[in-house]
């Protein structure tokens, strides 16, 4: 029999540390998981809608990917290496993901997460540029390790220990919340411009680098216009800074168009970083960058104990066929499009959807107590998540004060999923209401 949630949670509390938390009133133990759905210790499933943590692609457990690991493991291939020996693996995964970056992209490194790929980003632009300071977005999050940590956007992720030398923060591109106070008809860019004052202001006058996600997910899933990123892009590069595409969420086709955000928006990127939805769940990140910051590290030992292990590696490379062989990305763009559609319906019946917004399968629907104040609904969205978990569909939460639902399915979700999806959302959202 699987062990008790109370026992679990007592051990949690007994033995992991204090900010080890977990979703729900109701927590859920997850012990497997098919396609789009995890089920618990009961075996009852439940609609994964924020793909772990934004980290599963291709479905939980697809066929190829269960086949190349037991094929592999058949085999006797080693199971851990590292860059001081060679093995195939590494290079044919960085081959096949070049093979889908921006042009001037020629160079990669793997990590085992996000947050190493971001650390890497910041050594390689500091030391190609011979600046420190990185300016980096209020409501971003680009990981929990030090330098990616200390350019945090979100007083709840950070400690009082938390170092914040050698960077800086511009006004966040949060058009539903602008700190402008523009609306669209009238907005000039001046969150794009405030990079050029903040650089003016808070440094000596050159940068190392700008780093911004092209869809801001810890943040909300906040959703920049297009042309945010080529005025930021310019500002960067005019200050001598390097451009940092943080794409550890959007990245893989998440957002429906290429493989890479970036690409699609034609972002004037020098590095990308990406991870979690590389692997499908495999701990593994990548830093994507020019030739013209690779070289400089020349002479300099860097190096990660685990960054390209041949099972992540290949795992990672058989995401990336499956989301090519299966037209992923395609159907990522039209279930996106399908479920944007349905919830701006649902909008119009529920007082509390401020917005809806997002890019392909990375949707965020914003929630308020009033439409014209804004004010946060932090409890409310907690309920709704609440209710529809019991309901069977997990979503995630976001934002600065956790009142954003997070929707991030495997890029493999059906239409019928999308309108179960949109069923549970509907009749959570009238049985929350009844409650405050």
């Amino acid at each position: 029999m699987p062990e008790s949630n109370e026992s679990i949670l007592g051990k949690r509390k007994k033995h992991l540390i204090a900010s080890a938390v977990h979703y729900y009133k109701t927590p859920v133990q997850l012990v497997k998981a098919k396609g789009q759905y995890v089920y618990d210790q009961e075996d009852r499933a439940y609609l994964d809608c924020i793909g772990g943590i934004v980290c599963i692609s291709a479905g939980h457990n697809h066929p190829k990917i269960k086949e190349k690991l037991l094929s592999m493991l058949e085999k006797n291939e080693i199971q851990h290496t590292t860059l001081l020996f060679l093995n195939h693996h590494v290079t044919d995964l960085a081959e096949e993901l070049l093979k889908e970056a921006p042009n001037s992209i020629d160079r990669i490194f793997f990590t085992n997460s996000g947050s190493e790929a971001n650390e890497l980003a910041f050594m390689a632009a500091r030391n190609a540029t011979g600046e420190t300071v990185i300016v980096n977005l209020r409501h971003s999050y680009h990981g929990g390790t030090a330098a990616a940590l200390s350019s945090c956007g979100h007083h709840t992720w950070r400690f009082k220990a938390q170092p914040t030398a050698a960077v800086t923060s511009a006004m966040e591109p949060y058009c539903y919340r602008c700190p402008f106070g523009k609306k669209p008809d009238s907005c000039a860019l001046e969150c794009a411009k405030n990079i050029e004052t903040t650089i003016q202001t808070s440094t000596h006058g050159k940068i190392a680098a700008f780093i911004a996600e092209p869809v801001m997910g810890v943040g909300g899933f906040i959703t920049p216009p297009t042309e945010y990123f080529h005025e930021a892009a310019k500002i960067v590069h005019n200050y001598g800074g390097k451009y940092i595409s943080d794409e550890v969420q959007t990245g893989v086709g998440r957002c429906g168009g290429a493989y890479f955000l970036s690409k699609e928006l034609g972002i004037d990127a020098d590095i990308i970083t990406m991870a979690k939805g590389l692997g499908n769940g495999a701990p593994i990140g990548a830093t994507l960058m020019t030739t013209e910051l690779s070289n400089p590290l020349t002479g300099k030992l860097f190096f990660n104990t685990f960054g390209g292990d041949p099972f992540q590696t290949a795992q990672a490379k058989v995401t990336l066929e499956i989301i090519r062989e299966e037209k992923l990305i395609a159907n990522a763009k039209a279930m996106g499009s399908y479920l944007m559609e349905g919830l701006k319906n649902l909008q119009k019946n529920h007082s509390w959807i401020g917005e809806v917004r997002g890019r392909g399968l990375m949707i965020g629907i914003e929630l308020v107590k009033n439409l014209e104040t804004k004010e946060y609904a932090t409890a409310e969205t907690a309920e709704v998540m609440e209710i529809a978990k019991n309901k069977g569909v997990l979503f995630g939460k976001g934002g600065l004060f956790g009142n954003v639902l997070r929707i991030a399915p495997a890029l493999s979700i059906t239409r019928g999923q999308c309108d179960e999806v949109l069923k549970v959302l509907d009749e959570s959202f009238f049985e929350a209401k009844l409650k405050f």
